[in-house]
């Protein structure tokens, strides 16, 4: 306990006044959350108006975090507009009460971050190496790539969560837990549902980035998520996940990889209660597209049963 006390006191420590400006509610800026797991990295919560001490809130832990809130700050000068979407629908009564943990994201680290590992460790030596040079064309990665996916999540579960818990009115249990991510986030976000059934009650994957890499031809990495969720999806008694893809410039790559996955979603015993996937004609892979359509996954994992 003397210890995790020293590490929830340092975190505070480094916290400054970065100011990110929102439409509403309030963020909380960590800069730098140093990790023993993966290199340190700012973590913005956002607490909605009235916030109170008294009440627990669900969590929704967002990858790329710096895309969240504030487009003057992001680097396309677009964002996810969380504070609005998330804002209007706890006014409306049309969720539970929640509060987002966005972790930032490191360019030239993010590819191996959001990678899913074991099933990149189960590709064959020729593959591997395939995804290596692919990737180095691309300018994603200089060494041979190899994801580090297994600590990013154990960063989040064993000490960013447990930081939040102690330091925020929330509410413990994975039903009150959940995950979302764009594109490589996507991925990241139905990893750690996999891995971490007991922690995450529910996902959401925006536009998830199936190939791994840039082209689905002669693509190895499909069949191996594929195979991967087939084995590890959780119970859907309980969990709950959503998927949805654009079809215009990179989702353009998504369709018939998201079909193969409703098969296996289908197979593994998920139904309209606990899975939705959906198709927007015409959106493209970008912070304007994910805005547009946020409510749908935010309902979907925060709204109130009827």
């Amino acid at each position: 306990m003397k210890k995790l006390a020293i590490f929830f006191l340092l975190q505070i420590l480094c916290t400054n006044a970065q100011e990110i400006t929102v439409s509403s509610g309030k963020i909380d800026h960590i800069e730098k959350f140093k990790s023993a797991y993966v290199d340190a990295r700012n973590v913005d919560i956002w607490l909605p108006d009235g916030y109170s001490k008294d009440k627990q809130y669900a969590v929704l832990y967002m990858h790329d975090g710096q895309m969240l809130f504030d487009a003057k700050s992001t680097w396309n000068k677009q964002e996810w507009g969380v504070d609005e979407t998330a804002s209007k629908l706890m006014a409306n009564k049309e969720t539970i009460d929640f509060i987002v943990v966005g972790i930032s994201s490191i360019s030239e680290k993010r590819h191996a971050d959001y990678f899913p590992q074991k099933p990149f460790d189960d590709l064959s030596p020729n593959d591997k190496t395939f995804v290596t040079i692919t990737l180095q064309e691309a300018g994603r990665t200089k060494a041979v790539f190899q994801p580090v996916s297994d600590n990013y999540l154990k960063f989040i579960v064993e000490e960013l969560k447990p930081y939040i818990d102690q330091n925020y009115a929330t509410a413990k249990g994975p039903e009150h837990t959940f995950i979302m991510g764009s594109s490589m986030g996507g991925l990241i976000s139905l990893y750690a549902i996999c891995e971490y059934p007991t922690i995450f009650g529910g996902a959401a994957c925006i536009s998830t980035h199936w190939p791994g890499i840039f082209s689905v031809e002669n693509n190895p990495i499909p069949e191996a998520f594929f195979a991967y969720i087939r084995k590890n999806l959780p119970d859907p008694k309980i969990h709950k996940i959503y998927f949805d893809f654009g079809t215009e410039t990179l989702d353009a790559l998504y369709p018939t990889l998201q079909k193969k996955v409703d098969e296996v979603m289908a197979e593994k015993g998920f139904t309209s209660d606990n899975w939705e996937t959906h198709k927007f004609e015409g959106a493209n892979h970008s912070e304007d597209s994910w805005k547009e359509r946020l409510s749908i996954p935010m309902l979907f994992l925060f709204g109130k049963k009827l």
